[in-house]
């Protein structure tokens, strides 16, 4: 049993993938792939509840997490190859049923995400069509949980992703650059006012919540707590890597496109919030949009009109990313048996897995329209921390089992960067909420449930 449980798969190119997917992505499309828009929402509530001033050093800390997981990322990556990411790694390095629990937890992580970002743009959208006397009844807005009917908003932007998805994925990269120049546009403006109304005073005191305290209530507050938190930020390099299969040149692109992205984002990141902090009390950033928020507390009311619609596009690229991550995991899960092969299937016209693409996208446009999702998205950081401890230890244990795999991009400092990846990462995963934790072990179990009840059995290596 235990043979069968950690099998593990070769190394495949592309020929033995038996891909069809179109290789049309470039090292700069890959880059703008993996940048998030979590700056526009996660700062004000970690600010305001959770690490005041000091969520500059949440940033830091979760940015150099992020950094060993994304080295470790990179090598995999150029090495590894194939479009499941950390799935697809685990299965190489570590096992089956290591593979599949990460799938899992990767399924979870991207589609409960798409859903409850889908939420925030709905609001944004609305507001934005209130300005402008247009604005949806709440019947349209509102989940039946919340005394609506379907938010409808919501529901839709999801079903258009999905169009532009089925179309191509170059055609999905073109609409995701457009988007990301605005919200780098909006991020522009935010600091060429901020830094002129700077005021001292709002910085002090800097560290009010303390490196790290539990309520009794169960839930965390600190700078530890709040970097636990803000880390959803940086999530977009994880998706890069499930673009191996479609860059043109992957063993240079992807690791270009990995780090270049968290290397902006840390940055980005880090001068936004020290900014957003020092213009504007910590305690008065507990809202959506703190950014557009702080501009019209400012006075900038222009401006924030301007950012918030840098918010609008940013979550529609970050819903674009995920949901195209999603797809890609679940077609790289299907090859190799674990999970229908109906869902293996590419498209010949437009190279995208049509299947796969409409089934998820139905699937989260509902929940989108339907279910509050606020809940079930705190799971999100937890999967994703997982996942990062297992893909830097992946890059240890293959170092040991295939010490002459070619790696195009090699992890600096082995084992050392690795180890440093899993503790802080690690970490990270311990200062989440203990109700987080029961919710994580209860989706890993019912995972574990279908992996003995199916995917054991028609796995491709089974047979």
């Amino acid at each position: 049993m235990l043979k069968k449980l950690f099998r593990t798969k070769a190394v495949l190119d592309d020929a033995q993938h038996g891909t069809e997917l179109n290789k049309c992505l470039t090292a700069t499309d890959l880059t703008l792939l993996g940048i998030g828009a979590g700056i526009f929402v996660l700062t004000g509530i970690a600010a305001a509840h959770q690490a005041g001033p000091a969520v500059v050093l949440s940033f830091v800390i979760s940015g150099i997490a992020c950094a060993f997981a994304a080295l470790a990322y990179a090598e995999l990556a150029a090495a590894v190859g194939g479009c499941g990411s950390a799935y697809g790694y685990s299965y190489v390095a570590l096992g089956e049923v290591v593979a599949w629990m990460i799938g899992w937890i990767l399924l979870l992580e991207y589609s409960v995400s798409v859903a409850a970002v889908a939420n925030g743009w709905s609001g944004y959208f609305n507001n934005a069509l209130t300005a402008m006397g247009m604005g949806l009844p709440d019947m349209l807005t509102k989940s039946p949980a919340a005394g609506g009917i379907i938010n409808l908003p919501a529901a839709s932007i999801i079903l258009l992703l999905m169009g532009m998805l089925i179309a191509g994925v170059k055609q999905s990269a073109q609409l995701n650059t457009a988007m990301v120049f605005i919200k780098v546009l909006a991020i522009i403006i935010f600091i060429g006012i901020a830094v002129f109304n700077v005021n001292p005073e709002n910085w002090h005191p800097f560290m009010p919540f303390g490196w790290f305290n539990t309520l009794p209530d169960g839930s965390t507050t600190g700078v530890l707590a709040g970097a636990s938190l803000v880390f959803f930020a940086y999530v977009g390099f994880d998706a890069v890597s499930t673009a191996v299969e479609e860059a043109k040149n992957p063993q240079r692109d992807v690791p270009i496109g990995i780090i270049a992205s968290l290397a902006f984002c840390t940055v980005i990141y880090i001068i936004v919030s020290g900014l957003l902090t020092g213009i504007v009390p910590y305690s008065e950033l507990g809202v959506s949009s703190p950014v557009a928020h702080a501009l019209q507390l400012l006075g900038y009311n222009w401006a924030s009109a301007l950012v918030a619609t840098g918010v609008i596009a940013g979550l529609t690229t970050v819903m674009l990313v995920l949901y195209y991550a999603l797809t890609r995991i679940i077609l790289s899960m299907s090859r190799d048996g674990l999970v229908s092969p109906f869902l293996s299937k590419v498209n010949p016209k437009t190279h995208t897995p049509v299947r796969v693409i409409v089934i998820v996208g139905i699937i989260m446009s509902l929940a989108a329209g339907l279910f509050p999702l606020g809940v079930l998205a705190e799971l999100v950081n937890i999967g994703t921390l997982a996942a990062f401890v297992l893909v830097c230890l992946g890059v240890i244990v293959l170092r040991i089992r295939m010490p002459n795999l070619h790696r195009p991009f090699k992890n600096p400092l082995n084992p050392l960067f690795p180890v440093l990846g899993m503790i802080s990462c690690g970490g990270l995963m311990a200062f989440l909420p203990a109700q987080t934790w029961l919710r994580f072990s209860v989706w890993l179990a019912i995972g574990l449930i279908v992996y003995f009840t199916y995917s054991i059995r028609h796995s491709k290596l089974a047979k």
